[in-house]
């Protein structure tokens, strides 16, 4: 192997790994965005059935004419 075939498998796999880190780290974020939002819907859900135990006769129903 020459010397310059070395240096470019160096920067090759070094390029490599630079986009895997930065693949996993969005990964990461992703998940954590994941599960804020997931926890923001659990909230909702909570507070929706809050709602109606407090007045479970409003919003059953919904009246339309034509």
């Amino acid at each position: 192997m020459e010397i310059l075939d070395i240096a470019g498998l160096s920067m090759g796999m070094s390029q490599a790994k630079a986009v895997t880190d930065v693949s996993m780290a969005m990964l990461a974020k992703s998940l954590d965005m994941v599960e804020n939002l997931g926890d923001g819907m659990v909230d909702m859900m909570q507070r929706s059935m809050m709602e109606n135990s407090v007045a479970p006769n409003l919003g059953g129903n919904i009246d339309i004419m034509i």
